[in-house]
């Protein structure tokens, strides 16, 4: 997962701060997409709103997924790198270093990379309330410890998630995706009925699509489910 390549700063941790570059987080890769996650919020244990950073190597590589956060969250872009292609709403423009564009909830966006080496910081959180982290972040990076050949690092990612009591099921639904692209489809089972105990209206949109699960199809108990 981890960029193996040269740091330009190495992070400085002492009592009350921390230092850090771009460059010393880790490259989560998600599932062949084409999305790099730079992990920030979660390398500082950082909670008091939503930060992480999206990178991209190439021209015309996936930078911000699209997707019009309909968690309510505020967000605000800000290109640190190179010059990434937006499109916000109905608009598409080219947005180079230094450029701040703010998205409202609802508001559909997605971007990609102008140019090699492009990175964007993303901040957002929902007006009004804390900000608790949902773990999505933490799916990416037990994800990418999978696809490493690593099932047992990524398992305890997964399991360690700290998710909010509206979105526990998600944890377990989650989890049994992981469980079931590892090859444990009895784990995965376990989990799947867990989710479908906690929220099952939400579970079922999901379950005629997401691919994850097809190691399930066929298997009696996921009719019984999902009959």
């Amino acid at each position: 997962m981890s960029d193996t390549g040269p740091r330009s700063t190495e992070p400085a941790k002492t009592a009350g701060y921390e230092i850090l570059s771009l460059d010393d987080l880790d490259k989560v890769t998600h599932r062949g997409s084409g999305e790099v996650l730079r992990p920030l919020r979660r390398r500082l244990g950082f909670r008091p709103f939503g930060v992480n950073v999206w990178s991209a190597d190439k021209a015309g590589d996936k930078l911000i997924p699209p997707h019009e956060e309909d968690s309510g969250h505020e967000e605000l872009y800000v290109v640190v790198r190179g010059t990434a292609h937006f499109t916000v709403g109905d608009e598409t423009f080219d947005a180079p270093a230094g450029a701040l564009i703010h998205v409202k909830p609802g508001t559909f966006r997605v971007a990609t990379a102008a140019e090699a080496a492009t990175s964007i910081l993303v901040a957002g959180a929902k007006e009004g309330e804390a900000f608790v982290p949902g773990g999505w972040e933490d799916v990416h990076v037990a994800f990418a410890f999978l696809d490493a050949g690593d099932a047992a690092a990524g398992r305890a990612v997964m399991q360690a998630t700290d998710a909010p009591d509206e979105y526990l099921w998600g944890k377990h639904y989650n989890l049994a995706c992981y469980e079931a692209m590892a090859g444990e489809t009895d784990a995965a089972f376990e989990e799947l009925r867990t989710a479908i105990e906690l929220n099952r209206d939400e579970v079922m949109k999901l379950l005629p699509h997401d691919t994850d699960l097809d190691p399930l199809r066929g298997d009696p108990r996921f009719e019984e489910l999902a009959p």
